[in-house]
C-alpha cells in the first residue's frame, strides 16, 4: 500500500507492508469557490462584532498581525484582499503596520516577507517584525499568573484598531492555534513567553491537542490577550491543499470558538486502541521546516501509540534544528530525554524555547522516535533520537520482532489530525 506523506515541499511516497493498517486524515474540506468575496462577506458580517469597515477611518492607526513564514497562513492572499478591503472603507495607508507575529521565532528577511506578504505589499506598506528580546518595544500589562510581567507589542497595543491574522489548526499544547495566540505568543515579549510556556503548563494533561478551556496554558494566554483592549480576529481554515474552507472573523474570543468547532468536526479522529507503530508527519512545508516545530507531529502520534511502541517521524527539516538555537544547545546539554525530563522538572527556571524539549522528553519517556529528515545523522543523535533512513525498512523490522499482527497508524498529515482513543472520552 503506498501513502503519501506530507514531506517538505512535496510528498513523500511510502511503500507500507500488507499489515493491520489505519490511515488518519482530517476529513475532507471543500475550499471556498470565490475566497476573496466570502472574506469581504465575512468582514461585513462577523461574530459578535461591528462589521470592520464601520470601525475604520481615515484619522485611525490600525495594525495588522499576521503569522511568521513557519506557518501556512495563505497571507499572500489573505493580507492583499484584508488591505484592499480597508483602503475601500477609507483607510489611510500610511497609517496600516503590518506586524510579523513571530513570537519568539527569529525575524524574517525582506525576502521571506515578499514571499510571505507579496512584494507589492513590503514595497507599499510599513511592515516590521516583532521583537520578543526588546522590553523597551512593549507596553506592560500587568503580570502573569506567576508574576512575570505581560509585555505586548507597542506597534499592536497603540493601534486605534488591532486585527489579528491566523489560521486554525490542532496545536500540541494550547488546544488550538488562532485566537489569542495571535497576540499572546504572537506578539508578546520572550520573557513573557516564557512563563506562560514554562514546565508548570508544559506539564500539565491539559495543555494538549484539542483542549482550550480548562487548559491553564491557554486560558492564560486568553487572558493576556484579552488585557489590551478589544481586537478584532480574522482567521481561516485550511484544507490539504492549503484552500480556505472558512473564515471566522469578528470579535477575538467568540469567532475563534467558532473557528475550533468548525476545526475539530474535521480534524478529530478515533480510534479503538493504541498502535505499536506510528507513522506521522509535521505536515510538509512550511511546517517541518526544522526540528523545533517538528516536535508538534510526534506530540500527535504519541496520543495513540502504545506504551514502548515505536514512533517513525518524517520532517524535512531544511533549516535544521536550527543550529545553534537554544532548541538544539537545551537537547545537546543532555545525554537521555529522561534526564533531560527531570532537569526540565526540577527547576522553577525556564530557559528560552524549552517548551518544545519538554514535550520531546515526554513523549520519548511513552515511546521511542525515529527520524526522517534531511539533517545529519550526527545532528539527530545530539537532539536525542535515532536517525531513520528508510522507513520502510524500519517497519519491516519492526514487523520482524513483533510479528504480522503488529498494527501501523499512519498520520500523513501529522497534526492536522487530532486522533484519540474512544476509551479515552468515553
Amino acid at each position: 500500500m503506498k501513502i503519501q506523506l506530507a514531506y517538505g515541499r512535496d510528498n513523500l511516497s511510502v511503500d507500507f507492508p500488507d499489515a493491520q493498517i489505519s490511515v488518519l486524515e482530517p476529513k475532507h474540506q471543500p475550499g471556498i469557490s470565490d475566497e476573496r468575496a466570502a472574506l469581504f462577506e465575512s468582514l461585513d458580517n462577523p461574530i459578535e462584532a461591528m462589521p470592520l469597515k464601520h470601525q475604520i477611518d481615515s484619522g485611525k492607526d490600525i495594525t495588522i498581525v499576521h503569522t511568521d513564514i513557519t506557518r501556512a497562513t495563505p497571507n499572500d492572499r489573505l493580507i492583499p484582499w484584508l488591505l484592499e478591503y480597508l483602503e475601500d472603507a477609507g483607510a489611510d495607508r500610511e497609517r496600516i503596520t503590518l506586524l510579523n507575529g513571530l513570537g519568539t521565532h527569529r525575524p524574517n528577511t525582506t525576502a521571506e516577507l515578499e514571499q510571505m506578504l507579496t512584494a507589492e505589499v513590503v514595497a507599499k506598506y510599513r511592515c516590521l517584525n516583532h521583537e520578543p528580546d526588546r522590553d523597551e518595544a512593549h507596553e506592560s500589562f500587568g503580570v502573569t499568573r506567576n508574576g512575570t510581567e505581560v509585555l505586548i507589542n507597542r506597534h499592536l497595543t497603540s493601534a486605534d484598531v488591532r486585527i489579528i491574522t491566523g489560521f486554525i489548526e490542532p496545536h500540541f499544547f494550547a488546544g488550538f492555534s488562532g485566537g489569542p495566540k495571535g497576540i499572546m505568543p504572537g506578539v508578546a515579549a520572550m520573557r513573557t513567553v516564557m512563563s506562560n510556556h514554562g514546565a508548570h503548563h508544559i506539564g500539565d494533561a491539559r495543555a494538549t491537542f484539542g483542549v482550550t478551556e480548562g487548559n491553564p496554558l491557554w486560558e492564560e494566554m486568553r487572558d493576556i490577550a484579552l488585557r489590551i483592549g478589544p481586537s478584532f480576529l480574522l482567521n481561516v481554515a485550511l484544507n490539504d491543499q492549503r484552500e480556505i474552507t472558512s473564515y471566522f472573523a469578528g470579535d477575538l474570543v467568540a469567532a475563534h470558538a467558532n473557528g475550533i468547532e468548525f476545526v475539530r468536526e474535521s480534524a478529530m479522529q478515533a480510534v479503538d486502541e493504541p498502535f505499536d507503530v506510528v507513522v506521522t508527519t509535521n505536515s510538509g512545508y512550511p511546517l517541518d521546516m526544522n526540528l523545533y516545530q517538528a516536535v508538534k507531529g510526534m506530540r500527535a502520534a504519541e496520543l495513540i501509540v502504545k506504551e514502548g511502541g515505536t514512533i517513525i517521524l518524517a520532517a524535512e527539516c531544511v533549516e535544521g534544528v536550527p543550529a545553534g538555537s537554544p532548541h538544539e544547545q537545551l537537547l545537546e546539554s543532555v545525554d537521555s530525554p529522561g534526564y533531560l525530563l527531570h532537569k526540565l522538572e526540577s527547576t522553577s527556571e525556564t530557559l528560552p524555547e524549552q517548551w518544545q524539549g519538554h514535550i520531546q522528553a515526554m513523549v520519548q519517556k511513552k515511546a521511542k522516535v525515529l527520524l526522517y529528515s534531511s539533517l545529519p545523522d550526527q545532528t539527530v543523535k545530539n537532539c536525542l533520537m535515532e536517525p531513520c533512513h528508510s522507513i520502510e525498512m524500519a517497519i519491516a523490522n519492526i514487523l520482524s520482532e513483533l510479528g504480522p499482527s503488529a498494527r501501523i497508524g499512519v498520520l500523513p498529515q501529522g497534526p492536522l489530525t487530532i486522533p484519540y482513543l474512544r476509551q479515552a472520552v468515553s
